[in-house]
């Protein structure tokens, strides 16, 4: 946690120094509080996502993202939301755009997993033919995937069968033509719920799988 705490301090840094950079030019500034922005963020999510090592990460990754402009919501990706709300109409998936201009699909395993498997349910394969097919239509984006589980099960358990449901979406969507290059896929386990884990109602709401698709705006230079 300690090492957690000093990334977010010296991507906190970044943007509070900004105010005695008196030689620096407006272009400058602006790049380097994009960067202090994109390594705060990254941390906070890092962290969520992978813990002490993730914050890390996190902050370099998400430096490097602001320091370019973040993320682009460009008109492709409108239309890959668009399409997206299109296909999942009607299938509890829900369809967004974060606040840092990546879409989010958050999949319910309902549509995706049977309990304790890791294994593409048919209509989420359905779902994924047309996720794909506007993956390949905008090739500069990056997709991360993290998978979940209820809180049923030990840890030894739940954290690999997470891991695996991320991965496996992954595969299945690379075997539809997405370069594997493009991926990161992690694993909360039963971390991070979004629901009551004491009813069954909130236990499947858990069981879940969320993916992220990224247009960095530098890559769209």
């Amino acid at each position: 946690m300690k090492s957690v705490l000093t990334s977010l301090a010296c991507a906190a840094l970044v943007l509070g120094g900004l105010s005695g950079c008196a030689d620096m030019s407006a272009t400058q500034k602006g790049t380097a509080q994009g960067a202090g922005i994109g390594a705060l963020a990254g941390a906070v999510l890092g962290a969520a996502v992978n813990g002490e090592r993730g914050a890390i990460a996190g902050a370099a990754i998400g430096g490097a993202a602001g320091a370019g402009g973040g993320y682009l919501w460009s008109k492709k990706m409108q239309d890959q939301k668009q399409a997206m709300e299109k296909a999942t109409a009607g299938t509890g998936i829900a369809v967004s755009q974060t606040a840092d201009n990546r879409l989010k699909l958050a999949i319910p395993s309902d549509v995706s997993f049977d309990v304790g498997r890791s294994a593409i349910k048919s209509n989420f394969a359905t779902v994924l033919n047309q996720f794909a097919t506007s993956l390949n239509q905008n090739p500069v984006t990056t997709i991360t995937i993290v998978g979940y589980t209820d809180s049923t099960g030990s840890d030894a358990i739940n954290n690999p069968l997470s891991v695996d449901r991320a991965d496996s979406t992954r595969d299945y969507l690379v075997g539809r033509g997405v370069a594997r290059t493009r991926f990161i896929t992690d694993g909360r386990g039963s971390r991070d719920p979004v629901a009551d884990n004491s009813t069954a109602a909130g236990r499947a709401a858990n069981r879940r799988v969320e993916i992220f698709v990224a247009e960095p705006a530098q890559a769209s230079k």
